[in-house]
């Protein structure tokens, strides 16, 4: 989830992370009276971890990018290697999102939780996920391994600091299931959370896979 972080001392740093996400999830409840998210869905900041049992993605392309955000020790801008993963299309049965935030004064380790897509997937469009970690079992149709970022006909995220000669992956569908990732970026053109649930609670409870 992307965007430009300021704000020094760690409750300024704790508002960053947590204000974009409740103010995106507002903006989502509305949303969701209508159907869906229609417009740039961006939040981001910090590592955050996302589960989900299945991930059904059209046009599934991967490439290497670079991230800015914190890193654990709280440094901000820092500068982080990614596998960019983007789909024109994706449907997602139990996704679940966790971003904590270790160490804040008074109050200790706090985590934010969102789930969704439980009866119904959640849907996106023009789906973009900026990972570090990934562990999932993966099938995909048509997969093109080895082209070059620039030449990839399922396209790269515009303004991604992608090499355009750097190594890439294409697939015209990729089905992951089992999903477990930490990712420092979530971009969609349209997202669709069926179920949507969000929660803050004391200490750490990143999500798991049941």
């Amino acid at each position: 989830m992307e965007s430009q972080v300021r704000g020094g001392t760690r409750w300024k740093r704790f508002a960053v992370v947590m204000v974009p996400s409740v103010a995106a999830t507002a903006c989502v409840g509305v949303a969701l009276a209508q159907g869906a998210l229609a417009a740039s869905f961006s939040v981001s900041g910090q590592e955050f971890k996302v589960t989900a049992s299945k991930l059904d993605g059209k046009d599934f392309v991967q490439y290497g990018a670079i991230d800015t955000g914190y890193s654990m020790s709280g440094k901000k801008d820092a500068a982080h290697a990614v596998a960019v993963s983007g789909f024109s299309s994706a449907d997602i049965t139990d996704m679940c999102q966790s971003v904590v935030t270790p160490n804040l004064p008074f109050v200790g380790t706090v985590t934010l939780k969102l789930t969704a897509g439980s009866k119904t997937p959640v849907h996106a469009e023009n789906l973009y996920i900026d990972v570090n970690d990934l562990d999932a079992n993966a099938t995909f149709s048509n997969i093109d391994i080895g082209v070059a970022a620039g030449e990839t006909t399922k396209g790269i995220h515009p303004g991604d600091k992608a090499n355009p000669a750097g190594f890439a992956q294409q697939a015209d569908e990729a089905v992951l299931t089992d999903v477990s990732q930490h990712a420092w970026a979530t971009t969609a053109a349209t997202f669709k959370l069926s179920g949507l649930h969000m929660a803050l609670s004391s200490g750490t409870d990143e999500c798991q896979l049941h």
